[in-house]
């Protein structure tokens, strides 16, 4: 997104002048930035391809801006220096737009802080403007023991922007069975796998499926009912899935929806591939939690291999090691109105026969008592890196 400064100086001063005393303070932010600003009139400021600051470049314009806030689709950013009262018109207009019941933020310190404050923020504004964009598939209903995970598509629409469509199981099935073949670059990996090549024919081709059923609804991300597929095929979408996250394509089992709305908001602020799990146990003394699924992206892992799916014995299913060190830990409710986000640190890989194939042992810093007391649902989503406080920071905005 380019980085759009609408201007507001007073007529009693001399821009010229002003411009002149603001150029060393501008060209600081820029270099921080690693890009320069583009003056925007009001037509370009609600363009979504800019992430729009507000500059008071002087004192004496809060009526000016009293006039034309009206044009401007909030949040607020303001841009304020230290010179010519920018900084004393900016906390009227803040109160003013605090009075309004609208967000407003000041920005202003050292270039530093500056030019850091309007990353996080860009990003944020940035994820907003793809989530309205953004396109999920539900294939077949939630499975059956999600009581929790009804979701309102509309309130969903509304809340994030997101769009949920419904595709049924018999459409995935035909696709499945029409025998497309995608390519992807980690089939040759796959193929070479010490493991049985009957069943990683029959989860290629169940990939392949998905891919069709994405390409022709254009859809950026799926949550499919994967165990209807065992009865189906005798194997499983965990490979499918995997592959599909790899490729950026955000993908969940089991029909979760507000799993997947929570992977898609994760994977495009931090850029990463999302371990979907299960919370298996945790150890109070320790604040800890064990996690598992048999499926991950496959750009996750060091290393992989392929197993059985744990529940059934069938198909193909993924035991991924994932790197020791920060991590995250995330959920959004159904209804969108709450979450829960923790930096924690990843402490170890297991390898238990009872769990699903992909599991690890993860210390949190939020009090693991959540998960007695206030848990937003079974499926918890995971990454790499703390980015607990960009997470909370979205939710502010």
């Amino acid at each position: 997104m380019k980085i759009g400064l609408y201007n507001l100086v007073s007529e009693v001063h001399n821009e010229k002048h002003i411009d002149s005393t603001l150029q060393g303070f501008l060209t600081d932010i820029e270099e921080k930035l690693g890009e320069k600003f583009e003056n925007i009139s009001l037509i370009d400021f609600n363009q979504r391809n800019y992430f729009s600051l507000i500059f008071i470049k002087s004192g004496g314009v809060e009526g000016n801006f009293k006039q034309i806030f009206t044009q401007i689709n909030g949040p607020y950013l303001l841009l304020s220096s230290r010179w010519h009262n920018s900084f004393a018109a900016s906390l009227e207009i803040a109160s003013f737009l605090k009075q309004k019941r609208e967000k407003v933020e000041i920005i202003h310190g050292d270039s530093d802080y500056i030019a850091r404050r309007i990353k996080e923020l860009s990003k944020i504004f940035e994820v907003k403007s793809k989530l309205a964009s953004t396109k999920l598939g539900v294939i077949g209903k939630p499975s059956d023991w999600l009581i929790a995970s009804d979701v309102d598509y509309l309130k969903v629409k509304e809340t994030l922007g997101i769009s949920l469509i419904d595709i049924e199981m018999d459409e995935l099935v035909k696709e499945i069975d029409r025998g497309h073949r995608f390519d992807h670059p980690k089939l040759n990996d796959i193929k070479n796998k010490e493991f049985d090549s009957k069943s990683i024919d029959g989860a290629l081709k169940i990939y392949s499926g998905f891919k069709a059923i994405i390409n022709k609804y254009k859809l950026d991300g799926i949550t499919v009912r994967c165990f209807d597929l065992l009865e189906i095929y005798k194997n499983t979408g965990c490979l499918g899935l995997s592959l599909l996250n790899d490729e950026g394509i955000i993908a969940g089992c089991e029909g979760d929806i507000p799993a997947l709305v929570s992977m898609v908001i994760l994977h495009y602020l931090t850029g990463g591939p999302i371990f979907m799990a299960n919370p298996s146990s945790i150890d109070i003394n320790q604040n800890e939690v064990i996690l598992a699924h048999c499926t991950l992206p496959l750009n996750m892992p060091d290393k992989f291999y392929l197993k059985t799916h744990f529940e059934s014995g069938l198909g193909v299913g993924i035991q991924g090691v994932i790197e020791e060190g920060e991590a995250t830990i995330f959920k959004l409710s159904s209804d969108a109105k709450n979450y829960f986000v923790s930096g924690g640190e990843i402490l170890e890989n297991l390898n238990k026969e009872n769990l699903c194939r992909t599991q690890i042992r993860m210390r949190i810093d939020e009090d693991i008592k959540y998960f007695l007391q206030s848990s937003l649902g079974n499926h918890h989503l995971i990454c790499k890196g703390d980015h607990s406080e960009l997470v909370k920071e979205f939710f502010k905005w």
